[in-house]
């Protein structure tokens, strides 16, 4: 396979009641490669308002007795981590093939490990920031290969939340991150931020040791023709002895599909925008779009300039505040990992954007309307924000990635899903250097403040059409149903289509237990 991000079939574990916690628990501790992206985002938007970082690496005023950077240097710090995750993602889909998903990884902890190192020795822009582009080319790469083994080693039946998990570890990291930025921040020495910093090669090196003991993807094994080696990974996800008659099974399932991938063939990225029965253009523009509307959402807003915002709001204790919103992230993720497998990918993208559409209405309305000292006015708008935070982490946040892991077809799968993985890394980068020139007050910048708001409400109506219109219900389908699914109708009629193809799945399974027992009825009469 080449690199793409879900097992094709029935995948690994599909009969689900079998011994399969191995698996699970080693798909599990693979999304702690989301630890990485979260923590580093989140430490950032403390670190930037630490007065000897800003002392450090900008200039003081002796009008108002501070330091303080530009807009620009703001924006260059913040947004360029996501110019390096653009191209890592890109970069990851050839390196899991070429030294296999784990070892993927684990290169891209050591280039993440070069960029926090070139952070940390930082006592100019010019320095810190290439810090950050490597940190970012890590991550990147993290992004792509992560949610790669994660499904091409879970068990489909809890394939949607695995993958979520991912998004759960990088609320987690911004937890963390918010955390160690309140612990350090009076610190009058460069320990202030260098400790936040530095603690990331803690994060890196736990991922590092973690994947080169776990088992490599079976079916990248199958892939170079190991198949001794498939076996046992595949024995060491599943329990089972790898001569067992059932892991035999699930090999022989992985060589077929990838057989019938090289009958058709390797793909460009020219053929992931051609019309076809299979709709193969509108799939590639769905999966591009969700992770480009997953970030217009605002979220990165209060992930990176969080602290920032609140300052200037007015709010006493902005650290605090930070911290309280990111724990809202990292619970109400949990309901999204268990409802995308209870109420559908569908269902919780809809409701997701219209609830983040009015908050975020509100938050700007608020804003707008009470002054910096209206105690009880910035204790609503607070309020908005941290209900906005619960829908996008229950909704948004996890669907958008299980919904780029189900819907590309197989021979375009690879270059699919990096284009969309690249997609939210560009949006990334070009929301998190915007923000400075439209939210800051000083020339050349829009000074909007908490009136961006409006914009974010907006983009998330944009959510609402982009849903209802181009996102399909795919839960509870195979692969080759969600084929089946894009030739023979649209998006908006998908929920109907998915409960015939259900239906008709369901029958097809009795007819199998009906002829197996048939058989073995036979089988016992002869004997």
């Amino acid at each position: 396979m080449a690199g793409g991000a879900v097992v094709t079939g029935n995948g690994i574990g599909a009969d689900a009641p079998r011994n399969v916690w191995a698996g699970i628990l080693s798909t599990l501790f693979a999304a702690f490669g989301g630890i990485l992206f979260g923590y580093d985002t989140g430490v950032i938007s403390g670190v930037q308002t630490m007065n000897d970082w800003l002392c450090t690496f900008g200039k003081y005023n002796s009008a108002t007795n501070s330091c303080s950077i530009t807009s620009s240097q703001q924006s260059l710090v913040v947004s360029i981590l996501s110019a390096g995750t653009f191209f890592g993602a890109l970069f990851a889909a050839p390196t899991a093939d070429f030294l296999g998903r784990r070892y993927c990884v684990v290169l891209a902890v050591g280039i993440f490990a070069i960029g926090v190192a070139m952070q940390a020795a930082a006592t100019a822009i010019p320095l810190f920031v290439v810090g950050r582009i490597f940190a970012g080319w890590g991550v990147g790469m993290v992004s792509m290969s992560i949610p790669m083994y994660q499904s091409e080693c879970s068990p489909k039946w809890i394939r949607g939340a695995v993958v979520s998990g991912y998004q759960w570890a990088i609320t987690i990291g911004l937890l963390v991150a918010s955390v160690i930025n309140n612990a350090t921040k009076d610190k009058n020495s460069h320990a202030s931020w260098r400790i936040p910093i530095t603690i990331q090669f803690i994060w890196g090196l736990i991922l590092a040791v973690g994947m080169i003991l776990l088992p490599e993807s079976p079916r990248w094994l199958i892939k170079k023709g190991r198949d001794a080696d498939a076996a046992r990974s595949l024995s060491r996800l599943i329990s089972l002895s790898p001569d067992h008659p059932e892991l035999q099974s699930e090999l022989d399932e992985i060589r077929l599909a990838f057989e019938q991938e090289m009958e058709l063939g390797e793909s460009s990225y020219l053929d992931c925008f051609r019309t076809s029965h299979n709709q193969i253009r509108l799939r590639t523009l769905t999966g591009i779009f969700i992770m480009a509307f997953q970030q217009l959402t605002g979220i990165n807003f209060i992930i990176y300039y969080g602290t920032v915002f609140f300052k200037n709001s007015g709010i006493s204790d902005p650290f605090l505040t930070t911290i309280a919103i990111n724990i809202i992230n990292v619970f109400m993720t949990l309901p999204g990992m268990w409802g995308v497998e209870r109420f559908g990918r569908r269902r919780l993208l809809l409701v997701g954007a219209a609830g983040m559409c009015l908050c975020e209405y509100l938050v700007a309305i608020v804003g707008v309307t009470i002054s910096t000292s209206n105690i009880a006015g910035q204790k609503v708008l607070i309020a908005f924000v941290c209900i906005y935070i619960a829908f996008f982490a229950s909704t948004w946040g996890p669907v958008a990635w299980v919904v780029t892991g189900e819907i590309f077809p197989l021979n375009i799968r690879a270059k699919a899903m990096s284009l969309s993985t690249a997609s939210n890394w560009l949006w990334n980068f070009g929301i998190g250097y915007a923000v400075p020139y439209l939210v800051n007050k000083e020339p050349g910048s829009a000074g909007l403040q908490v009136k961006v708001f409006f914009i974010w409400g907006s983009t998330c109506a944009g959510c609402l059409l982009f849903t209802y219109f181009c996102v399909p219900e795919t839960k509870g389908l195979s692969l080759e149903q969600i084929d089946l699914l894009y030739q023979h109708t649209t998006p908006m009629r998908s929920v109907a289509y998915r409960a015939k193809l259900k239906r008709e799945g369901e029958e097809l399974t009795l007819g199998d237990v009906q002829v197996k027992q048939d058989s073995a009825s036979e089988h016992q009469e002869k004997a």
